[in-house]
């Protein structure tokens, strides 16, 4: 739970004031928080994870999430935590790849760079395209990517949220009051990217999930509730850094203020593209997408699907504003037309 002085403030001014639900903003003063802070994000370079899974460890140790029921082989390669859920909030995936389907993700990249982006700046200040000659091409290669929460600009999970069990807090991240909710489940199916989930509790997944095989799971705690990355609140209240982003040995992991990992992110495509690796692209930086950006972004090395990442996330509740106007349209349309039968009719 999150609970202080500063967040029952920024519920109730949450309540009152005005809420924007597209573009780009600063989500945590759209929030109406008294005291802001700069907002904070991860930003996640694949190209240099090694698929160790310390992030999945550290996350579930720190907060002391239970295991996905039985451990068994997936057959998914070395994943066999296969998704982000209400028990793993940190999930590394393992995606093979052939020559041919390496040389289709370096081509969709250099359409991309034909497109105008990115260029890189010379010592002089002027800008000149970026080096897209491709190295050799690797017959085989694993792609690895450690997945979590978006924390989005605009969250469609708290948008929908009836209890306030989901808040945004001064930091810019998503928070689950699990006291709060009553698992209902709207947030699962508010959030564009199918992160959010409530713990099995025999309901919202099959209860084999819970551990049943000779009695080896322990309890599983708050069953039944949504559950989520927090982006360790409790760790960034006492100005330490998440859990995952601390242990990544290879730094894949970056946590930090959210503009300069704008600025880290884009730079880091940079460098890849001089080095003619062209299916490098960022995945969640631009704002002006359907969830305003994410506090969570990613150097990817192909296509957002091949990752199981939605290639054009929009947040349900974008449209709302559209949507009301369009029924008060149709409300005004009605009216006029009994107001026109009614006049007519006692003639």
């Amino acid at each position: 739970m999150v609970s202080s002085p500063d967040t029952a403030q920024s519920v109730a001014a949450y309540a009152k004031g005005s809420h924007q639900f597209s573009g780009p903003t600063d989500p945590a003063a759209d929030a109406h928080w008294p005291h802001l802070q700069s907002r904070k994000g991860f930003f996640t370079d694949t190209s240099i994870c090694i698929g160790c899974k310390a992030c999945e460890v550290a996350c579930k140790e720190w907060n002391r999430n239970p295991r996905d029921g039985d451990l068994e082989l997936t057959g998914w390669s070395y994943d066999n935590t296969q998704a982000l859920g209400a028990s793993t909030w940190r999930h590394v995936a393992f995606i093979e790849q052939d020559h041919d389907r390496i040389e289709a993700a370096r081509e969709s990249g250099r359409q991309l760079v034909d497109l105008g982006m990115p260029t890189v700046r010379s010592g002089e200040g002027v800008s000149r395209p970026a080096d897209v000659t491709p190295p050799d091409t690797p017959e085989f290669r694993w792609l690895m990517a450690s997945d979590v929460c978006k924390h989005c600009t605009h969250a469609g999970c708290l948008d929908v949220c009836p209890t306030g069990a989901l808040i945004r807090t001064e930091f810019g991240s998503v928070v689950v009051q699990d006291d709060v909710c009553n698992g209902c489940g709207t947030c699962v199916a508010g959030c564009p990217f199918g992160v959010i989930e409530r713990r099995s509790d025999g309901t919202a997944a099959p209860t084999t999930r819970a551990g049943e095989r000779k009695g080896e799971q322990p309890e599983v705690p708050k069953r039944g509730v949504a559950q989520k990355c927090t982006l360790c609140y409790d760790r960034l209240v006492d100005g330490e850094e998440p859990a995952c982003a601390k242990t990544c040995p290879t730094t894949s992991i970056k946590y930090g203020d959210h503009a300069d990992l704008l600025v880290t992110a884009r730079d880091r495509v940079q460098q890849l593209h001089d080095q003619g690796l062209t299916e490098a692209r960022l995945y969640g930086a631009n704002e002006l997408d359907g969830v305003g950006g994410t506090g969570a972004m990613f150097l990817l090395l192909d296509e957002p699907e091949v990752y199981g990442l939605p290639p054009d996330p929009r947040v349900p509740t974008a449209d709302l504003p559209v949507m009301f106007r369009r029924a008060g349209l149709a409300a005004a349309g009605m009216l006029a037309a009994a107001a026109v039968a009614f006049l007519g009719g006692g003639r």
